[in-house]
């Protein structure tokens, strides 16, 4: 009798020290914690994979704001725009593009100030200026991105473009500060090409 009653005893104290459902209980908090790291895992890999792409994107495009009228009626102020950083690496830049670059100019707090224009003359070309027209190589230049009674000012008489550098205007040619002023540019101070105007979202389109 006393053998079972001890067997009985050790019985009990068996299930005492370990109450009901705190097996389950450790079951679930660890299950909890797997769930949670591999969740944290998850996104420190998502978080890294977008980080890397952000930065090869950031090698190949480039935003930007147009801060001016000098480019009205095809662009306005406030527009925002993406650059093709890479668009001259492999091809050489063609009569009509918009692009954005380096200049000698300081804006009002004595920062860089970059400029954004059309290319309208090559390297190798001689451009001229005259009766509101603008001809290259003698030839009168079509411009349909421009109004039709627009008529382009300015003291250009044969100017020869050198090498690698091109002949610029904005197309609000009477308030334009562009190779009529500055002379012609180099290639080595493009930024980039402007491809795309992203706002405002009603005229989203490629350029």
């Amino acid at each position: 009798m006393n053998n079972m009653e001890n067997e009985y005893m050790e019985e009990s104290k068996t299930h005492a020290d370990y109450p009901a459902g705190e097996s389950d209980q450790r079951e679930i908090e660890e299950s909890s914690n797997s769930n949670k790291n591999g969740f944290l895992k998850s996104l420190l890999k998502d978080l890294l994979v977008a980080a890397v792409l952000a930065i090869l994107l950031m090698q190949f495009i480039k935003p930007t704001i147009v801060q001016q009228t000098s480019m009205e009626p095809t662009l306005h102020p406030h527009d925002y725009l993406l650059l093709n950083k890479q668009a001259y690496r492999f091809s050489e830049p063609e009569r009509g593009d918009i692009v954005v670059f380096h200049t000698d100019l300081k804006t009002e707090t004595g920062a860089e100030k970059l400029l954004i224009k059309r290319i309208i003359g090559l390297p190798g070309e001689t451009i001229s200026i005259m009766n509101g027209g603008v001809y290259i190589d003698g030839k009168l230049v079509k411009e349909d991105y421009l109004p039709n009674d627009l008529l382009t000012a300015g003291e250009v008489t044969d100017c020869k473009i050198p090498k690698s550098s091109y002949f610029v205007m904005g197309d609000n040619r009477p308030v334009s500060n562009d190779s009529r002023q500055l002379g012609t540019i180099a290639k080595e101070r493009f930024i980039g090409k402007a491809f795309v105007r992203l706002y405002p979202f009603n005229s989203i389109a490629l350029l």
